[in-house]
């Protein structure tokens, strides 16, 4: 998946749950295991919306990894 994230790295930081965060987002706590899993990308305002909670930018928060897709081109 070419989106990456660092929410479990974050969360770890605040001491808080999943539970906990998916109360402040908003979403289900099974959200934001999918999100940290990398199983389920946010849509923009929820990325928004997880980084104001941490108050960083949703480029700290999300790394889109660019090169995973030029692979999957190549192979097309």
């Amino acid at each position: 998946m070419g989106l990456e994230n660092r929410l479990k790295e974050y969360r770890a930081r605040l001491s808080m749950n999943q539970s906990e965060l998916g109360m402040r987002a908003h979403v289900s706590r099974q959200t934001i295991s999918l999100i940290e899993r990398g199983d389920y990308s946010p849509s923009v305002t929820l990325a928004i919306k997880l980084a104001k909670i941490f108050e960083v930018t949703v480029e700290e928060l999300f790394i889109y990894k660019e090169e995973d897709y030029e692979e999957r081109d190549d192979k097309e």
